[in-house]
């Protein structure tokens, strides 16, 4: 039964049309009739609830007493929205069943004196019990059934309605979901009788199910009709299509035999190719063309007929012209541009390509892919690009045998056809990622592509027939040499290195602005950036030897300063160090720091990384031990054999070094490289080590402003390095003004700027004795062999005393 409580309250009226609001239903309403958005202002000025209450009429647009009925729920406004038109979005949720006792009709909006009404079961007897637990279990039961039908709840809202306890919150629940009447779901809100209220939702649901059983069956059948429609249509109009087809199908092939015997006589085929297209067409004549193997050879013989036979482009090569383009499009380069311009030179004297093939090799992002596009143009030849990233198929270079309909030309004969010369300059792209496994092996296969003896007669699998690739000029590119020793017999190598520092700012300031000033559609006058903050952004916020990223930032500043004039009527932008941060965030990457002090055990060394040049430190500490030395900081095993290699120099030599042989005995040593997450590998921290060692030993600090490169060998030697230009940079731009370097390298100090020569004192050196008379602040004092021994002895001669002299007398 239901329990009416006595006291009452006054409550805004929220009327609704076509809803009925359940307790604990949380629903969104739109709302925009006067009565009804004043009714909600005042509850949330008053922070008050609201009476939601159902309309008898919902076409009734003036809201009276008589008009809404006599039962509503109490809800809880949890959000509310004004919308553009005036109009209010809510979502309310119910809380309590409401009779209202009395209708105010005030201005502005409706008041209701209501009671609440709560749900009470009084169980007399088993009976009633067992009786409310059945209808529950029946509810829940047809529940599911109707949604199989229907598919409204996902399985989630099924969980939580199956976990519901309490009866009438049940019938409550179910009956907010049902597609019922408006009138139904207010008889089943006005059921204050929890087992009469269970027993109309119960007839409800199946009263819903009837009629969702019998729509389906009604979509079945019209679907099966229109399907039946649809099929004998489909069937007539595939009948008279084939019919047609039938009709044309040989004039068609009439049609295609004659264009293929016109291209065959008027296309200049090599002679062998020449007979294999007139064998395969005399095959083709006497096919059925709906044949697959008729589509096979169709297709065959449009690959034939459509390759560039005795197709050559004009080329004409102004070596004048052809340094102009290429120092338009690149900026340094000196020594590539050279050896180009020097290929190109023997080319047009010989007019034959007789060389071997060039392979760019270098860091991504500096123009290995756009020398090619220069050359092209500069030597007036098509351009085609092969990408052999991740190549592993021996067909991709060789093409497909022909033994089925999907066969097809490798990618060679595919680029000549896509160019339409038989003299392009075809570029292998990344020929370095090209890979291998139970396919083949590519690399293998383009040892023919590119032999000069041997391309003239290349043969793809497909074709069948010789195609000449002799008169194809080949460059590949690879940002490292790892590839096999045959095919780099092949290729005459050229290293491209990165981009300095200085060579940046030049090709920012002369080809990056202006080309980006056009593509974002600024004036010369509107934007424009300091050297220094170009400087900055080149160093914080970009690490890589070419310009990718540092397009990419520019961009960022460009795109920000186009905002900044349209949104604030700004004039100019101008870029600065100081307001760089503001466009461009915190400064993602640093560069090493000079020590503020001499310390010991701490060196300086120079890396060479893929991003150019960097300063390496080297920091030692000696602990008690055995002799062993530790060495962290993630590095490779090359730089792993040089720690070797260089402790067990100093360790031979240690004398000379004012180091007794005592100290690595009883001591251990634990070499550290900082910023351990970063890979290092590499030969060249060997005199660096040596350093690091020889201060640690002897307690001598190491001179914090001189830096250090160069590999050890066993016998103190000092071999020479690679990456000198980039690494006298790096040393230069932290403040380093000593850098100690092989006496091997001395040669390669003049292809170096004359900034690095006038701001580095440059020391060379043969051994490490005379990197440690440079490294440290003071020299080591050597030891005296027989000095030395003589110590040693007196020594022993002293610790046997004393093992003497503390033997206790023997027992008889």
């Amino acid at each position: 039964m239901a329990t009416e409580t006595s006291h009452t309250i006054m409550l805004p009226v929220l009327a609704l049309r076509d809803t009925v609001v359940f307790p604990e239903e949380t629903i969104a309403l739109f709302v925009g009739r006067e009565k009804s958005v004043n009714a909600l202002n005042y509850a949330m000025q008053n922070d008050s609830e609201i009476l939601l209450i159902t309309q008898i009429d919902e076409g009734v647009e003036d809201l009276k007493p008589q008009s809404l009925y006599k039962v509503g729920v109490i809800a809880d406004i949890l959000q509310l929205l004004k919308l553009p038109d005036s109009s209010i979005r809510i979502v309310v949720k119910g809380k309590k069943r409401a009779k209202i006792i009395n209708y105010i009709d005030s201005s502005p909006f409706l008041k209701a004196e209501v009671s609440f009404i709560s749900d009470e079961v009084v169980i007399k007897s088993n009976k009633v019990r067992d009786s409310v637990e059945a209808l529950r279990e029946s509810i829940l039961s047809e529940f599911r059934n109707w949604n199989k039908f229907s598919k409204r709840i996902q399985f989630e809202g099924m969980d939580f309605i199956n976990q519901i306890k309490d009866a009438g919150n049940l019938a409550d629940k179910i009956a907010s979901h049902l597609s019922a009447r408006t009138e139904d779901k207010q008889r089943i809100l006005e059921c204050f009788k929890i087992e009469m209220r269970l027993e109309l939702v119960y007839f409800l649901i199946k009263k819903e199910i009837a009629i969702l059983d019998a729509k389906n069956e009604l979509d079945k059948k019209i679907k099966s009709q229109i399907e039946e429609a649809q099929r004998k249509y489909y069937l007539s109009e595939m009948i008279k299509a084939t019919s047609e087809k039938l009709e044309n199908s040989e004039e068609n092939n009439e049609h295609t035999i004659d264009k293929y015997e016109k291209k065959v006589k008027t296309t200049k085929l090599s002679t062998e190719a020449k007979a294999k297209a007139i064998s395969d067409l005399k095959r083709y004549k006497k096919m059925n063309n709906t044949l697959p193997e008729a589509t096979v050879i169709a297709n065959y013989l449009d690959w034939l007929l459509d390759l560039p036979w005795g197709k050559y482009t004009k080329t004409k090569i102004d070596l004048e012209n052809a340094a102009k383009i290429l120092d338009q499009s690149h900026y340094g380069m000196e020594k590539v541009k050279k050896r180009i311009i020097e290929f190109l030179a023997v080319l047009e004297r010989v007019k034959e390509l007789k060389g071997q093939i060039l392979c760019l090799v270098g860091p991504p992002g500096i123009g290995k892919t756009s020398l090619p596009e220069s050359i092209a143009q500069a030597t007036g030849r098509k351009f085609v690009r092969m990408s052999l990233n991740g190549v592993k198929d021996t067909s991709e270079i060789r093409g497909h045998r022909r033994t089925y309909i999907a066969s097809m030309p490798g990618r060679i004969i595919q680029c000549i056809k896509k160019a339409g010369s038989a003299n392009p300059l075809f570029l292998l792209d990344e020929i370095d990622k090209i890979g291998k496994d139970f396919s083949g092996d590519p690399a293998s296969a383009l040892l023919e592509v590119l032999d000069p003896e041997h391309n003239k007669h290349f043969v793809d699998h497909y074709m069948e027939v010789e195609f000449d690739l002799s008169n194809v000029m080949f460059i590949a590119t690879a940002n490292t040499l790892n590839l096999p020793p045959p095919l780099i017999d092949r290729m005459e190598i050229i290293e491209l290195s990165g981009y300095t520092e200085d060579e940046k700012v030049e090709i920012t300031k002369n080809h990056l602005i202006p080309k980006l000033t056009k593509e974002h559609g600024l004036y010369e006058k509107e934007w424009e950036i300091s050297d220094d903050a170009l400087r900055k952004t080149i160093r914080s916020h970009t690490r890589e030897s070419g310009i990718r990223n540092l397009k990419e930032k520019l961009s960022a500043l460009m795109r920000k300063a186009i905002v900044e004039i349209s949104t604030k009527k700004t004039q100019q932008v101008a870029v600065n160090v100081a307001n760089l941060k503001d466009y461009l965030g915190v400064h993602k990457f640093r560069y090493g720091d000079v020590e503020e002090e001499n310390l010991i055990g701490v060196t300086t060394g120079l890396a060479y990384t893929e991003s150019g040049g960097d300063i390496l430190a080297i920091e030692s500490v000696l602990m008690p031990g055995k002799g062993e030395i530790k060495y962290t900081g993630k590095l490779g095993e090359v730089m792993q054999e040089s720690i070797k290699a260089a402790y067990s120099y100093i360790r031979s030599c240690c004398l000379k070094f004012g180091i007794k042989s005592k100290q690595f005995q009883t001591n251990d040593i634990h070499l550290h490289v900082p910023e351990g997450a970063i890979p290092k590998d590499g030969p060249s921290a060997g005199i660096a080590i040596c350093t690091s060692i020889v201060s640690l030993m002897t307690k001598i600090p190491v001179n914090r402003v001189v830096a250090m490169t160069g590999e050890v060998t066993l016998r103190g030697r000092v071999l020479a390095i690679g990456g000198l230009k980039e690494k006298l940079l790096a040393a230069l731009r932290v403040g380093i003004n000593t850098v100690i370097l092989p006496k091997q390298n001395e040669k390669d100090i003049e292809e170096l700027p004359s900034n690095i020569k006038e701001g580095l004192k440059l020391v060379f050196v043969k051994n490490v004795d005379e990197v440690i008379f440079a490294a440290l602040t003071a020299t080591p004092t050597p030891i005296i062999e027989d000095e030395f021994i003589e110590q040693e002895k007196n020594l022993l001669l002293q610790k046997e005393s004393n093992n003497f002299s503390s033997t206790k007398p023997l027992k008889h």
